[in-house]
């Protein structure tokens, strides 16, 4: 599930007003699935997510830093025929048979 982004009107909060409301905020940040931009004097301070948003932030990143390293890879030359990577995976497969 895609989280719904940021409506300027509504997430972005004073962190004054979060210390006073915030098992409310928490709530809307569940239900809602939308991040608040807390400000402090004025600017940007944090971002708070959902947990379970923040998990899949974190999976897309970890996915996205292994094709870059594919994709290096590949560029040095570092790769493996189709035939070659079948062979490998087939002994050690082997090994735990």
């Amino acid at each position: 599930m895609a989280t719904t982004r940021i409506e300027l009107d509504q997430d972005i909060q004073p962190l004054s007003e979060f210390r006073k409301h915030a098992a409310d905020f928490i709530s809307k940040i569940k239900e809602q699935k939308r991040p608040i931009v807390l400000t402090q004097h004025g600017k940007s301070a944090a971002v708070l997510v959902d947990v379970a948003e923040y998990q899949r932030m974190i999976d897309k990143i970890d996915l996205m830093d292994e094709l870059i390293e594919a994709e290096r890879q590949i560029a040095k030359g570092e790769v493996v025929s189709h035939e070659e990577a079948k062979n490998m995976i087939k002994a050690n497969l082997d090994k735990w048979t």
